[in-house]
C-alpha cells in the first residue's frame, strides 16, 4: 500500500519512471504475499493505475493489457453491477477512445453506462460524466446528432444536481459548443463557449487550465470566422496559463502553439507561423511515440508553412516524414494518406519534378477511386 501511495503521488506529479518502480515493487509484494493474487481486490486498483500511467505516456499496448487485467479481475471480485466493474470498463474506454478504436471506447462506455444506471441515485453524477463519455465518442464518430442528445442528457442532470455555476457545468456547455463548432455553427459555437466561460471567470482561479480551455475554444472558433485579432487574444490568454501555470501538460502546451500557429498562417504570417509549430513539433517529439499521429499532424503543419513559403526541398523533408507515420499507423486507403500523397505531389509539380508529381498523383488518384467505388457498392 505504501509503495502504491508513493507510486500515485509521483504519477500525479509525471514522474512516470518513478512511478512505475513504486508500482511494480507493490505487484512483487502482492505477488509474494497474496494467494491467487491475479483475482484479489488490491490488484483492480494497482493495475488500473499502472494501466493509467502507461496511458498517458502513449504507451497504449501496455495500458491496454494492465487495463484488461484489472477488467478481469474486477469482473472476478465483484458483482458485474459494481461501481468498480464500471470504472475498468471507463479506463478501457478512455485508452480506445486515445487511439481512436472509437467502437471499442463506443462499447465499454455503454457498459460503463449500464451499471451506472443499475445504481441510481447515488451514481447520478456519474451517470452524468458517462453520458459525457458517450457524447465524447460520437463526437469523434462525426455523429454529431447523437454527440448533442447525451451532452444534453449530461446537462439535464447537472443542472439538477448542481449549483447552476458549478464547473461541471461549464464542462458540459463547453462539450456542446465544441460539437456545434465541428458542425460548423460557429454563433452557436461561440454561445455556448461564453456561458461556460461565465462561470469558470466565477468560480475558478484566473489562471485555471478550464479558462485555458475555454480560452482556446474561443480563440478557435473567432479563427474560424476569420476575426484574427480576436482569435488571438484568446489563443495568447490561453498559451500564457499553459506556459505559467501549467507547464508540466506538455500536451496542452503544444495545443497552444499549434493554435496560435493556424492563426499565423492564415494571415500569412509564416515566419510565427513556422516558430510557433516548431515549437509544438519540439514537445512532441520529446513526449510522444515516433510514430505518434500527432506528430505527423506537426510535420504536415510545417510542410505546409515551408510550402507556401516557397521553400519547397523543407517543405518535402515534414511531408515526407508525415507521410512515413501516417504509413505505419492507417490502412493503404485511408483518406489521410491521399492526403499526404497530394500534398507531395504538389511539392514536386512547384519544383518542376513531373515524373514524381505525376507518381504521387496516381497514387492520391487509387486511393480516391477506391473510396469512390466503395461509397457506388
Amino acid at each position: 500500500v505504501s509503495y502504491n501511495n508513493l507510486a500515485s503521488v509521483d504519477d500525479l506529479m509525471g514522474h512516470y519512471a518513478q512511478a512505475l518502480m513504486y508500482y511494480e515493487k507493490a505487484l512483487l509484494l502482492y505477488q509474494e504475499s497474496l494467494p491467487d493474487y491475479h483475482h484479489h481486490p488490491n490488484l483492480v486498483c494497482l493495475w488500473s493505475n499502472i494501466g493509467l500511467l502507461y496511458k498517458n505516456t502513449g504507451e497504449y499496448t501496455q495500458a491496454l493489457v494492465y487495463l484488461e487485467r484489472a477488467l478481469e479481475a474486477a469482473l472476478v471480485c465483484f458483482r458485474s453491477d459494481h461501481l468498480d466493474v464500471a470504472v475498468s470498463y471507463n479506463n478501457l474506454a478512455s485508452v480506445y477512445s486515445d487511439i481512436n478504436d472509437h467502437s471499442r471506447a463506443l462499447s465499454c462506455y455503454e457498459k460503463t453506462l449500464t451499471i451506472f444506471e443499475a445504481n441510481l441515485p447515488e451514481s447520478r453524477l456519474n451517470l452524468a460524466t458517462s453520458y459525457n463519455n458517450v457524447g465524447v465518442v460520437h463526437k469523434n464518430m462525426g455523429n454529431y446528432s447523437q454527440a448533442l442528445f447525451f451532452y444534453e442528457k449530461a446537462l439535464d442532470i447537472r443542472r439538477q444536481a448542481l449549483p447552476e455555476d458549478h464547473p461541471d457545468i461549464a464542462i458540459s456547455y463547453n462539450n456542446m459548443g465544441l460539437v456545434y463548432a465541428n458542425m460548423n455553427r460557429n454563433s452557436e459555437a461561440l454561445e455556448f463557449y461564453e456561458k461556460a466561460l461565465l462561470i469558470q471567470q466565477k468560480t475558478l482561479p484566473s489562471n485555471h487550465p478550464d479558462l485555458a480551455m475555454s480560452y482556446n475554444n474561443i480563440g478557435l472558433a473567432y479563427d474560424q470566422t476569420a476575426e484574427y485579432s480576436k482569435a488571438l487574444s484568446y489563443l495568447e490568454k490561453a498559451l500564457d496559463i499553459q506556459e505559467n501555470t501549467n507547464p508540466m501538460n506538455q500536451h496542452s502546451l503544444a495545443t497552444c502553439y499549434n493554435n496560435i500557429a493556424s492563426v499565423h498562417q492564415s494571415t500569412k504570417n509564416y515566419c510565427q507561423a513556422l516558430s510557433f509549430y516548431t515549437k509544438a513539433v519540439s514537445i512532441c517529439e520529446k513526449s510522444l511515440p515516433a510514430n505518434h499521429p500527432n506528430l505527423a499532424t506537426s510535420y504536415n503543419n510545417i510542410g505546409s508553412v515551408y510550402h507556401a513559403m516557397g521553400e519547397h526541398s523543407q517543405a518535402l523533408v515534414f511531408f515526407e516524414k508525415d507521410l512515413e507515420i501516417c504509413q505505419q499507423n492507417l490502412p493503404k486507403n485511408h483518406p489521410d494518406l491521399a492526403s499526404c500523397y497530394n500534398n507531395i505531389r504538389l511539392v514536386y509539380l512547384h519544383m518542376g519534378d513531373e515524373s514524381k508529381a505525376l507518381y504521387f498523383r496516381e497514387k492520391t488518384l487509387s486511393i480516391l477511386n477506391s473510396a469512390d467505388r466503395l461509397t457506388t457498392n
